[in-house]
């Protein structure tokens, strides 16, 4: 069973997760992309020591360790698919209430095409 890993495009046509990863280095970007693909092939739970549930919120975040601190934040929003929101380098210990919040609104504007 595949699982499908979306990036969301926002209305104007931006796809702020990959504009995030292209503004990373290319060994970050092997790490990311190595997990992407392993969630596409084996699901979540085949990444556990890399993924975290947001409590309070319907997301959750893939862990990128050590110096880089990287974060990509996801929502399974349909059976077997990944909706990719945002991402970004984490500088604090907690999820800083501002990335929340963008996640918040780049996850209504996913759905919003889905309740027409």
């Amino acid at each position: 069973m595949n699982w499908k890993v979306v990036y969301h495009v926002s209305p104007s046509g931006k796809n702020p997760v990959s504009k995030f990863i292209d503004s990373c280095t290319k060994p970050q970007q092997v790490k990311i992309l190595r997990i992407f693909k392993h969630l596409e092939e084996y699901g979540p739970q085949t990444v556990i020591p890399h993924i975290k549930k947001l409590s309070g919120t319907p997301f959750w975040e893939i862990r990128i360790l050590g110096k880089d601190n990287i974060r990509v934040i996801y929502a399974v929003e349909v059976k077997e698919t990944v909706v990719l929101l945002h991402g970004f380098f984490k500088k604090r210990r907690k999820t800083p209430k501002k990335e929340i919040e963008i996640c918040y609104k780049r996850y209504e504007e996913f759905k919003r095409p889905l309740t027409r």
